[in-house]
């Protein structure tokens, strides 16, 4: 794979022969300020991150969460386009500047949560329980193909962020460098045979009736098959993988502190390793635990930023080739010390009974909207003799642009159940509770 193709300004949804226009921002800032005025990310300011429905301002959600990941990003990707515009004079002689290739990973990382449903991992889980255990979701099986069907049953937030990245109804027209740098996983959810030591195969980035987009996008930037069924990562999606990484082990730490489910001093010790001869523990008296929180973090974080991109240097052609494929903040100094972390934190923050138990509220939650909406629109279409009141009432709540045409008996409703499930996954947290309310009868608007 060539960097000049790598990153190349063309968008996604343009005609051929699209000519960027060189004005004040370049492409890659529009796709930012595209991305941050849309609605998929001004939804994510209501969907957990860690703790489910926070009370508390100072716990993140997805999109301070987002945020954050982007600026780490920016960081990353700006650093290693000096060093690539060193290595490769063309990319300057091209007009490739090293604060374009930040603005390519900030921009990918800023949507790399955008596809995730309500109450986080917990809500992909319920999505595709729904079709393996409930009895309303396993009736769609019958109408579906297998390949359709394991897409139902393995909802994966990485392959709705990118259909809702490349869908006509939101409008965005990513580049297709911005595209390609938020796909961590380059494959279907079904293949014969899954690499379990390259860390692009490891969960799946694109649904069935996405494979033409994907293979465009491919396409036009020279992106290679590391299979027949999977592709090689653009270089720029493990600096994308890398800003997450950092932010959410050294974030949801920090948030697991103020929480009380982690000590001030455990913390300081698991920071410690990473910070190295920065860490100065005379610096921490006198100060509040809440001060002394943020500067550790801060620290750690341009560490680890430091860590990650001598490490991308040291691989990036070995990414190019295809040869590397491993998340970058597994081979830097700091590695051990993240484990830790993440050790910890799945211990003590992410089983925590205070998240434990909300997730299994958000388990029912979405489960119940599914029922009540999956089964209206299939008694509708394939079992019209049992289509109730009931039925015609729930889906009148549908959005007034949803597909309600055309489907029927001989009708295959994989893209019906793809705009279901749009629905439902695009909901906050906080309206997936208050519909679930009011379907099941559980509360009335207005009381």
């Amino acid at each position: 794979m060539k960097w000049e193709r790598l990153l190349s300004r063309g968008r996604f949804g343009e005609k051929p022969g699209f000519i960027p226009t060189q004005a004040a921002r370049s492409e890659f800032e529009v796709d930012y300020d595209r991305i941050i005025f849309s609605a998929p990310f001004r939804n994510l300011q209501d969907k957990t991150q860690v703790f489910p429905l926070p009370e508390q301002a100072f716990v993140h959600t997805r999109l301070t969460h987002s945020l954050e990941v982007s600026s780490v990003g920016r960081s990353l990707g700006k650093a290693a386009g000096e060093f690539l515009l060193e290595k490769y004079p063309s990319l300057s002689q091209s007009g490739i500047m090293a604060s374009e290739i930040g603005g390519i990973v900030a921009a990918a990382a800023l949507t790399h949560d955008i596809g995730n449903p309500p109450f986080g991992h917990a809500g992909e889980e319920a999505i595709s329980d729904f079709f393996k255990f409930h009895p309303a979701g396993l009736a769609w099986q019958k109408h579906l193909r297998p390949e359709q069907w394991i897409d139902l049953c393995q909802f994966e937030g990485n392959a709705q962020g990118f259909r809702m990245l490349v869908s006509k109804q939101y409008g965005l027209k990513l580049t297709y460098a911005t595209l390609a740098a938020f796909t961590k996983y380059p494959r279907p959810s079904q293949i014969a045979h899954r690499d379990i030591a390259r860390r692009s195969q490891k969960k799946f980035g694109f649904f069935i009736n996405q494979l033409a987009d994907f293979e465009q996008m491919t396409d036009f930037l020279g992106i290679e098959k590391s299979s027949d069924e999977c592709w090689l990562r653009h270089p720029l999606a493990f600096l994308v993988e890398a800003a997450d990484d950092i932010c959410y082990s050294i974030i949801d730490l920090e948030d697991g502190c103020t929480m009380g489910l982690v000590s001030f001093e455990e913390t300081v010790k698991l920071l410690q390793p990473i910070l190295g001869e920065k860490f100065d523990a005379k610096k921490l008296e006198n100060r509040t635990q809440s001060q002394n929180l943020g500067a550790l973090r801060a620290l750690a974080i341009g560490a680890l930023i430091q860590q990650t991109v001598e490490a991308f240097a040291q691989y990036e052609e070995s990414m190019c080739k295809g040869n590397f494929d491993k998340a970058l903040t597994d081979v830097i100094p700091a590695a051990k010390a993240l484990q830790a972390i993440t050790d910890l934190s799945v211990q003590k923050i992410y089983r925590s009974k205070l998240v434990l138990e909300k997730e299994a509220a958000g388990f029912q939650v979405l489960e119940g909207l599914l029922e009540v909406f999956g089964q209206a629109l299939y008694h509708k279409f394939y079992a019209p003799s049992r289509f109730s009141g009931q039925d015609k009432s729930i889906l009148r709540l549908l959005p007034e642009d949803f597909p309600l045409k055309g489907w029927g008996e001989e009708v295959n409703p994989y893209p019906l159940l793809r705009a279901l499930i749009d629905y439902i996954s695009g909901m906050t947290d906080k309206y997936a509770l208050n519909l679930y309310r009011r379907v099941k009868g559980i509360s009335f608007p207005g009381v």
